[in-house]
């Protein structure tokens, strides 16, 4: 189980003055601080006018795996063909991670039109890539659903990351996409005083990872998507909790219970409404008979 972002951070608490470097670094920080990977920029890349270059600078900085995040060609409105090459690009120098963002994807609903120019334009996108670059479709910002799995998952992407807060109906989509695809949870509101506790989490982790056999290994959580609006100390809070929630989400069970409320992993006591500890076993005719002498 792993933890991600999928949208900015807001501005570190630094002087006015800080250099770009050190609100990077702070980014960067934050993210290795609470276990996430991969690490993003947060939108504080160094670099604002040319991908790979802000890529380059952003994972020159730390020893962890940095992915690139890129527009798609149906939010951006550039053709497949341009965005293949930044990917192309990325890929040549290096990055192992690329996050193709299609918020414009919440728009489709059931044009017949929209879905095939959709799907049409990540198939192009995406035909014959490396295989050793990890691609993923991030869809934020609402639901995506009505488009259809077969329009959304039409590119060849080893992931697919969802806003599952804005956009809950994107569930259907989860459920419905190849059990071989990597699914990313965007489970951690982008709103402050939002409940973020490790039970929300763990429930959408572990039902991820139950739909069509996909297991944990296939399974992300993440933000449901910029966190920018939000103070600094509301938004590493978050950070902080999303990245508790995916270290949880791999521990003991015995861990786990410890650190959540039992109803959130207990099916018994799901069933009941509340938790009932379980009864302990009584003692059984085998367990006092005498041994032979």
């Amino acid at each position: 189980m792993f933890a991600t972002l999928l949208g900015s951070l807001p501005r570190p608490g630094l002087a006015d003055d800080a250099d770009p470097e050190a609100v990077l670094d702070a980014v960067l920080d934050l993210q290795i601080e609470h276990g996430l990977e991969p690490l993003t920029d947060g939108g504080w890349r160094l670099d604002s006018a040319d991908p790979v270059a802000a890529w380059r600078s952003t994972a020159a900085r730390t020893d962890r795996l940095v992915k690139a995040v890129i527009d798609g060609p149906f939010t951006s409105g550039r053709p497949a063909a341009g965005v293949r090459a930044v990917v192309l690009a990325l890929a040549d120098a290096g990055c192992r991670w690329i996050e193709i963002h299609e918020p414009a994807a919440t728009t489709i609903d059931s044009d017949p039109v929209a879905r095939a120019g959709f799907a049409d334009a990540h198939r192009a996108l995406t035909a014959d890539l490396d295989q050793d670059v990890h691609l993923s479709l991030a869809i934020i910002g609402g639901n995506a659903d009505r488009a259809g799995v077969e329009t959304i998952v039409a590119g060849a992407y080893a992931s697919l990351a969802l806003d599952l807060i804005d956009g809950p109906d994107n569930w259907r989509l989860a459920t419905a996409a190849p059990p071989e695809l990597g699914l990313i949870c965007g489970a951690v509101s982008t709103r402050a005083g939002s409940d973020d506790g490790p039970e929300v989490l763990l429930w959408a982790a572990g039902y991820a990872a139950s739909t069509g056999g996909r297991g944990a290994a296939r399974v992300g959580l993440a933000t449901a998507g910029s966190l920018r609006a939000l103070s600094w100390e509301v938004a590493a809070t978050k950070v902080r909790r999303l990245g508790e929630a995916a270290r949880l989400a791999a521990a003991p069970m015995d861990e786990r219970l410890a650190a959540v409320d039992p109803r959130a992993i207990d099916a018994r006591s799901a069933a009941l409404g509340r938790y009932v500890p379980k009864a302990p076993r009584r003692p059984s005719n085998r367990d006092t008979k005498r041994p032979p002498d």
